[in-house]
């Protein structure tokens, strides 16, 4: 377990696109929960709860400088990802008859906006509370091939004791793509513990989208009922992880986008450790997670020990991966003079 401290200021203190960098804490105001976020890809750098002791503890993977952050971009720790979030099929699409190319980052796929996506970029910070953080972005007409000039605010806010609100708004001048998430690395063991496979997790989803040997979806819906990727009920994440299943196999573990039902909280994970419980609430139809399958223990994180092989799981509420490609999937296209909204809570609570 990682007894929570905060990361250093100065580390974040930086000059990056002629832009400044900075890091902010955010806290709920008895300072029992706080939130360590920098501007560059807005994204979140620690997140310290109260573990079944009453210990801080540190639950999101993350780096210690910006500079570990700029040496690796593939892992979007923390990160708000977009344009459109997760993978577009051959970083290809058609919009009201014009095709668009994106950058390929993902073997023969765009992955989370392209090579410089939002995770990649400086934010301005609007507003800084001791409760709440305000960053925008202009992502400009043409930026890793999107159309239109599309204009970001994220609020990250302590809106109680123990729940952190992602509030997400969106609006462009030009009919685009647009599917924001946050790509936090969750271990409620601890940053540095060396598995989430003895999570408990549930999940409200009475399907997923299979996916093709790129992780592209293959348009259809499978129900996960009597497979491994059924948490309708809370199960242990490492229990069914290497069975042989062809959608398992295909992932890796699992890398895949659950199809949530209207049943709140979507999705429950507890560490037995620690006890530390997240219930995550949203407004997004679906939900990718993803194991950590690719984390190699080459990065060390906050806590001085490596980031391992599936020692962390990333929770990213979402719109359905490459739905630009399938109209049966919720539209993730946002014209001039519609508002993108999108709203995910994350409760912290403790069960022993």
């Amino acid at each position: 377990m990682n007894i929570a401290t905060l990361p250093s200021i100065e580390g974040f203190n930086h000059i990056v696109d002629e832009r400044q960098v900075c890091l902010h804490i955010i806290r709920t105001p008895d300072s029992s929960h706080t939130c360590a976020i920098t501007n560059y890809g807005a994204r979140i750098v620690s997140l310290s709860v109260p573990d079944k002791d009453g210990q801080l503890t540190d639950v999101a993977l993350g780096y210690t400088t910006l500079d570990d952050y700029r040496l690796a971009p593939e892992d979007y720790m923390g990160a708000v990802v977009g344009r459109c979030a997760n993978r577009i099929a051959a970083g290809l699409f058609v919009l009201e008859g014009h095709t668009y190319a994106l950058p390929i980052n993902n073997d023969h796929n765009t992955l989370h906006g392209g090579i410089k996506g939002l995770h990649a970029r400086v934010w301005t910070v609007l507003k800084a509370s001791d409760d709440m953080l305000v960053l925008r972005y202009r992502s400009e007409d043409g930026e890793e091939g999107f159309p239109g000039n599309l204009d970001i605010e994220v609020i990250y806010q302590w809106t109680d004791q123990d729940t952190m609100q992602i509030t997400y708004h969106a609006v462009t001048d030009q009919t685009t793509l647009v599917n924001l998430s946050n790509h936090t690395y969750f271990n409620l063991s601890g940053e540095g513990a060396d598995t989430v496979l003895d999570h408990e997790l549930e999940i409200a989803a009475d399907a997923i989208t299979p996916v093709n040997d790129t992780l592209i979806p293959t348009g259809k819906l499978a129900p996960v009922a009597n497979t491994p990727f059924d948490f309708t009920e809370p199960r242990i994440i490492g229990d069914r992880i290497d069975v042989a299943d062809e959608q398992l196999v295909l992932g890796r573990g699992y890398d895949h986008n659950f199809v949530l039902n209207d049943r709140q909280p979507a999705l429950t994970l507890r560490s037995p450790s620690t006890g530390i419980t997240l219930h995550i609430s949203t407004d997004r139809p679906g939900i990718q997670v993803y194991s950590g399958n690719f984390l190699d223990g080459k990065r060390t994180g906050k806590s001085g020990k490596p980031h391992l092989y599936r020692s962390a799981v990333a929770l990213e509420t979402q719109g359905f991966p490459d739905a630009v490609h399938h109209p049966q999937f919720p539209s993730v296209v946002l014209r001039p003079g519609d508002v993108y909204h999108s709203v995910s809570k994350y409760r912290f609570t403790v069960r022993a």
